[in-house]
Order: structure tokens, then C-alpha cells, then sequence
């Protein structure tokens, strides 16, 4: 029995009402980056919950300072939640399996009498924060991609790994080399871990960092992934394209509609061409290809 102490961030968001459910995405994808472990939608907002010695009040600050919906407002207001055993709480709930284009679906290894058996593709994740199991839009439109590549024998970077989710699928997809990198040390620890569960840790490298851990990955990749919030997407496509092959692809998800036009201008300076685009419930994909 793993007993932490946690604490609990209560958001409010208020504001276009139309935009409440966006605002909810965006937020948990926000906090998630700087070490929240889960969240719950609430009638006002979503609660936050994060490892006590991982609390930081300057990161929820920052996202407050950064937020990019001028028509909401967040605000919250912290707690503390003492003895929380985590893993129970997740084995109690779990998450039920998610199918892609009717060729993969990935599933909690904690609930395996619910994995349908007609799909090639089997993904199993061992759920221990939200973000991450494939539930979310950016993950899903990423994953799709991957499936229609042929990925046999390529060489496959994922840039803020996660769970390690999109790594494993290239892998089970065929990839000869998989590296990937987080700058949250348990993303590290939990990508080997799931690599492991689906018999694909001996082609995955994992490094524990930002993307200046980038240099320490020998060669060049195919396909570079990176399902990002839009600032670091900019700042870290420079560094995305120094590590992409001739002809090679780059996916970029994590972001907004509104935020396309932005990145694309950006991609354009590194010679990068858009080739494929998609839209789910607001949150975009991109795929681009770097000429020759």
C-alpha cells in the first residue's frame, strides 16, 4: 500500500460558458505539466491533485499568468488531503478501453477481462494520472497518425513522454528504435515501467529532462512526436527539427484550433511542410514533413 500526502487544488473557471469544457482540457493539460498526478471535473471547474513535496505555488501562478482564453478566468483556492492511498484509489476506478481507428485499443492492465480481442493493436497502460491513458483527444489524434505510418524499422522520438503511450504504440507498430524523454522524473519511471508491461523495453530509451537532453540521443529520427502545450512547442521545434531525418515526419498535437496558424508559421521556418491536419473538439494535430 503506497500512503501519500496530497494536495488538492480546487479551480474555478468562470466566464464563456460555451468555452467551460475547452478551459477543463486545457487546465489539466496546463497543471499536468508541472507535476499534477489527476483531476476531476467539477460543476464550477476541475480539482487538482498533487504530491505534496511536488507543490510548487509559482506553478500555479504561471498558469494563471499564462492563461490564453481571454473569455475565462481561473481562480482556485488549495487544501490538503493527508494518508491518500493513490494506487487504490486508481485500481478502484481504472479507465475502460479506448478503440482507434478500429485498429488499436489500449486498456488498463489492472481490469484485463475488459480488452476486446478484434483489434491488432493492444496497448495496456497502468493508469496512475489522467493524462496519459489515451482518454484525451491529442493522444488519440496522435496515435491515429502512427497507425497509418509504416513504421517498420524507423527510428521514432517522443518528446514529453508521459506514460510512455505514444512510444509503446510506435513500438508495437514495428519501430526498430524508440527514444523518448519528460522533464517529470515519474513520467520517466512510468514510461519504463509500461514499456515493460507490453514487451517493448528493449528498443525504448528513456531520459529524464528537457529537450536539451536531445543531444544525448545518438542519430537522426523519422519521426519525431511531441504532444505539447503550443509554447513549448515553439520554443523546443528548433530542437524538434535538429533531430529529424531527411523526409522525416513531425507530429505535433497538444494545442488548440486557434493555435494552428501560429505553429505553422513557425514549422515554416525550419522547412517543414504541413501534410495532414486534425480537429477534435477543438484540440488540433499536425503533421509535418521536412523537405529535402
Amino acid at each position: 500500500m503506497t500512503i501519500m500526502e496530497y494536495i488538492i487544488v480546487k479551480f474555478e473557471i468562470k466566464g464563456d460558458k460555451d468555452l467551460f469544457e475547452t478551459s477543463c482540457d486545457l487546465l489539466c493539460a496546463m497543471a499536468g505539466e508541472v507535476g499534477f498526478e489527476s483531476f476531476e471535473e467539477t460543476e464550477e471547474g476541475v480539482n487538482g491533485y498533487i504530491q505534496k513535496e511536488l507543490y510548487n505555488p509559482e506553478d500555479l501562478n504561471a498558469i494563471i499568468d499564462e492563461w490564453p482564453i481571454e473569455s475565462t478566468q481561473i481562480t482556485y483556492n488549495v487544501g490538503v488531503i493527508e494518508n491518500v492511498d493513490w494506487n487504490e484509489t486508481w485500481e478502484n476506478e481504472g479507465f475502460s478501453p479506448i478503440i482507434i481507428n478500429n485498429k488499436c485499443v489500449i486498456y488498463d492492465v489492472r481490469h484485463p477481462s475488459q480488452i476486446p480481442d478484434s483489434y491488432p493493436i493492444k496497448v495496456g497502460i497502468e493508469a496512475k494520472m489522467a493524462f496519459g491513458t489515451g482518454t484525451h483527444e491529442t493522444t488519440q489524434m496522435i496515435v491515429g497518425k502512427l497507425l497509418d505510418l509504416d513504421l517498420g524499422g524507423k527510428n521514432v522520438l517522443d518528446c514529453g513522454c508521459g506514460t510512455g503511450i505514444l512510444g509503446i504504440v510506435a513500438g508495437k507498430l514495428g519501430a526498430k528504435r524508440v527514444c523518448a524523454y519528460d522533464i517529470d522524473e515519474w513520467s520517466v519511471r512510468n514510461t519504463i515501467h509500461n514499456a515493460e508491461l507490453n514487451d517493448v523495453d528493449k528498443i525504448i530509451e528513456v531520459m529524464h529532462g528537457d529537450s536539451r537532453v536531445l543531444t544525448q540521443f545518438t542519430g537522426s529520427f523519422d519521426i519525431v512526436l511531441a504532444n505539447i502545450n503550443r509554447n513549448i512547442l515553439i520554443a523546443d521545434m528548433g530542437a524538434f527539427v535538429d533531430k529529424l531525418s531527411t523526409d522525416g515526419y513531425l507530429i505535433l498535437s497538444g494545442f488548440y484550433h486557434e493555435d494552428v496558424a501560429m505553429l505553422t508559421q513557425e514549422a515554416k521556418q525550419y522547412g517543414l511542410e504541413l501534410t495532414r491536419q486534425e480537429c477534435n473538439n477543438n484540440w488540433s494535430c499536425l503533421v509535418f514533413k521536412r523537405a529535402k
